[in-house]
C-alpha cells in the first residue's frame, strides 16, 4: 500500500546539496514526490512509496549528505498524490 509523508528537515541543510542528494536517494528507493528549500532554512519533502521505502528515506534524511548537519526530521502522513517521479522544486 502506498503511503505519503510530508517531511521537514532542519539544521544546516541548504547549500550542502541536500535537495540533489535527496532526489538521488528517492530515485534509488523508487519513491515519488519532490524536495524544495524553504525560506526558514529548512528543506521540505513530500514522498510517496511503500512504508519500507519511506522508512529508508527518513533514516537517510536524519544523516543527509556529507556536509549537512541535520538537527531535526519531522514527518507526518499526508494524502497520496500519485506522484510520477521525484523532482527538485525551486
Amino acid at each position: 500500500m502506498i503511503k505519503h509523508f510530508n517531511i521537514t528537515v532542519s539544521g544546516k541543510v541548504q547549500g550542502v546539496f541536500y535537495r540533489a542528494s535527496t532526489k538521488h536517494k528517492a530515485e534509488d528507493l523508487g519513491i515519488g514526490g519532490f524536495v524544495k528549500n524553504m525560506p526558514d532554512g529548512s528543506v521540505y519533502i513530500e514522498a510517496e512509496g511503500k512504508m519500507e521505502q519511506l522508512s529508508s528515506l527518513i533514516d537517510w534524511c536524519k544523516m543527509g549528505p556529507t556536509h549537512a548537519r541535520v538537527e531535526n526530521v519531522h514527518f507526518v502522513p499526508g494524502e497520496v498524490m500519485d506522484f510520477k517521479g521525484f523532482d527538485i522544486k525551486y
